[in-house]
């Protein structure tokens, strides 16, 4: 088994990965895993903007109460504090490395407003910023010497203190076992420190905006390791994503809303055309978006329904087309067929974010020494019981560097890792039964959008959880006896992460945020985060849920 052994290993190749890389990289060796192509998750996809405080008139303060508002009041307001404050630098560093933000009229940026916030706080390059995110960072780590972008490395499980050889702390991290996409093999990466940032787990559902590799691996691989988790039962849907029989997972951006489109009733009937989000929210379509994905929600099943309209047609084609060019471009293709600038677009919630993840300090540090983790693998304290627009990728440069920081400052007391033991492949062949992986992968994406959806009651979770138990047991039973592939190593996470996510929301007896269910409709005076805390099981040697 190959082993690479580097100072640092980051796994994840989007924002919080490169942005802690770059700021690691003048003094450490650093080797970056992308689980596919380095462009191909989560950052290169997003459309609207960041959010930081660069208006005149505009305030931290004010930036802070919208993200409790949207939070639910669960958001730790030390960490919002932290964020929004680091934020007009976090945006200074981007230019400096090349990201054009889109030039204002006598301000140095146009900023646009987005659903949550009180002011027009949001940079971004047309709407595809995180595309010109990716490519700047991506650019200056290509070019930095101490930085090894390693491409195709499916993660499997961390490194600690029980794989060493002799033995070890049980506490600490020392890099990870991963399987080399193009060679099938396993190799070892190894370093003082390791950094999580691997992005959510969206695609445990049928229907999601993010990129197939979504998986929860670093969410999954972490509570493995011993490492609690927090706030998983809040999963973010974006309300508007392309409806199309055949192109799937295309987001339209919150900033289309920002700017006016309206939210309408399809069709020709007594309701066709009209526009309904003042009748669930003053804020009407820049609400936050769990108000408004629930609304769609409602209006879908309430009319039976396949999609809903947002429709920016008033306003004028020339302010359309120079706001909104990737998305009039892509849906004005043939496959398509949509002129923005006349028609409506169909739109159905789609599965969008994790807002929970792996507790961490506001140095990005998890419960393992020498494992941080940043991004949307986390739960930091900053989204609360829902993320406010264009604080995902804020929260990911923020925390990257911050995680970057702790490990600079504190290199003399992280300790060496030791002789690690390899991979074992001696008990386990090739598998002849792939489609095993392929159904169950199926089945569990269609049991949570059924069951852990938008609107949640006890007897759909309970379900689920069910299901989820004895797809575990299976998934372990078949990971035990045949040699890993990169599908079968994201359904395993996605089996650990979809239990996670079912256990906490059965834990939540309110309904507060991203988290709606028939059964507890109101929300409780105190807000309370759900921690699951991992314990051994004796007799299983499997993790056992603890929740605090």
């Amino acid at each position: 088994m190959a082993d690479h052994a580097y100072d640092v290993i980051v796994i994840g190749s989007g924002a919080a990965g490169l942005s802690a890389a770059l700021e690691l990289a003048p003094h450490l060796r650093v080797a970056v895993l992308a689980k596919g192509g380095v462009s191909e998750g989560s950052t290169a996809r997003a459309q609207g903007g960041i959010a930081a405080v660069l208006e005149p008139g505009d305030t931290f303060e004010s930036h802070i109460e919208d993200t409790m508002v949207a939070g639910a009041g669960l958001n730790d307001r030390r960490t919002v504090e932290f964020v929004v404050e680091n934020a007009p630098a976090a945006i200074e560093r981007l230019a400096e490395l090349g990201v054009p933000f889109n030039p204002g009229e006598s301000e140095r940026w146009h900023l646009t407003r987005e659903g949550g916030h009180s002011h027009r706080r949001i940079v971004h390059v047309d709407d595809a910023t995180g595309w010109a995110v990716q490519q700047a960072l991506e650019k200056a780590a290509a070019a930095h010497p101490n930085i090894t972008l390693v491409p195709d490395m499916v993660a499997i499980d961390l490194a600690t203190g029980r794989h060493a050889e002799k033995g070890g702390r049980e506490n600490c991290a020392w890099g990870v076992y991963a399987v080399d996409r193009l060679s099938g093999r396993v190799e070892l990466f190894t370093g003082r420190a390791t950094i999580l940032a691997t992005g959510g787990a969206s695609r445990a559902w049928v229907y999601s905006t993010n990129p197939k590799g979504s998986t929860g691996d670093g969410i999954a691989m972490a509570w493995r390791a011993g490492c609690r988790v927090s706030n998983m039962e809040f999963n973010q849907f974006h309300p508007t994503c392309l409806h199309h029989h055949d192109v799937k997972s295309f987001l339209i951006t919150e900033a289309m809303r920002g700017e006016g489109a309206h939210l309408k009733i399809p069709g020709g009937g007594p309701d066709g055309g009209r526009r309904f989000m003042p009748d669930f929210d003053p804020r009407a379509e820049l609400a936050p978006r769990d108000v408004v994905a629930r609304a769609i929600d409602h209006e879908l099943k309430r009319l039976g329904l396949d999609c809903v309209h947002l429709d920016i047609s008033h306003r004028d084609p020339e302010f359309i087309l120079s706001h909104f060019p990737t998305i009039a471009a892509r849906l004005a293709e043939p496959d398509i067929g949509i002129d923005i600038t006349r028609d409506p677009i169909p739109v159905v919630p789609a599965a969008h974010y994790t807002c929970g993840g792996v507790v961490i300090d506001l140095d990005g540090r998890t419960d393992l020494r020498g494992l941080y983790a940043a991004g949307e693998v986390t739960q930091s304290g900053l989204h609360g019981a829902n993320r406010m627009a264009s604080n995902s990728l804020l929260e990911c440069l923020v925390f990257g560097l911050a995680a970057a920081k702790h490990i600079n400052a504190n290199w003399a007391d992280l300790p060496p890792p030791p002789p690690i033991r390899p991979w074992d492949e001696s008990r386990v062949t090739d598998s002849d039964e792939e489609v095993v992986v392929h159904h169950n992968w199926r089945e569990i994406r269609r049991f949570m959008w059924d069951y852990v959806g938008i609107v949640r009651t006890t007897k759909r979770l309970e379900r689920a959880l069910h299901r989820v138990d004895l797809l575990r047991r299976e998934t372990e039973e078949y990971y035990g006896n045949f040699r890993v592939t990169p599908d079968l190593v994201e359904l395993r996470n996605l089996v650990e992460v979809s239990g996670l996510i079912v256990r906490s929301a059965l834990a939540r007896k309110e309904s507060r945020g991203l988290h709606f269910t028939l059964d507890y409709p109101d929300m409780l005076p105190e807000a309370v985060d759900t921690i699951l805390t991992p314990q051994a099981d004796p007799q299983s040697g499997r993790n056992a849920f603890i929740s605090a």
